[in-house]
């Protein structure tokens, strides 16, 4: 590491944070889209999502963001979690409501396969200390 830099995050250099951080993001995601999913018959409601994953992870010093070397420096902006934010929609009912079914269902599957990716890595990044250890179990 170079003099003067500030070390990178733990989620930049540890798999197991990085993972965690993941699934909380998955885990905040489909809480907002059960809620559009819900909200699918109300008049004026529009969809909601959250910021991605990496734009999420950049905000709160994950991978690649700038190093602060000063103290002069502006620190980074962000990183208390991701939040909802409407979408624009493709198709609004007469009463208003933009929520597509077809497309929140496309999205829930897209979260709950990368959730069982991430869980995956998860468990053989632990199963991997275990045989380390000498605890195969």
């Amino acid at each position: 590491m170079m003099p003067g830099m500030d070390r990178p995050s733990l989620a930049a250099t540890n798999p197991m944070d990085l993972a965690e951080s993941r699934l909380r993001w998955l885990d905040r995601r489909q809480e907002v889209l059960a809620r559009n999913i819900s909200n699918a018959d109300t008049p004026g409601y529009r969809a909601r999502d959250i910021t991605p994953f990496a734009e999420h992870l950049s905000r709160a010093g994950g991978v690649g963001t700038l190093a602060r070397t000063d103290a002069r420096h502006m620190a980074a902006v962000g990183g208390d979690g991701p939040r909802a934010k409407a979408e624009p929609a493709a198709e609004v009912t007469p009463d208003g409501n933009g929520v597509s079914l077809d497309e929140q269902a496309m999205k829930v599957a897209d979260t709950d396969s990368a959730h069982a990716l991430a869980m995956g890595l998860y468990r053989r990044w632990t199963a991997m200390f275990r045989t380390a250890l000498g605890r195969n179990g």
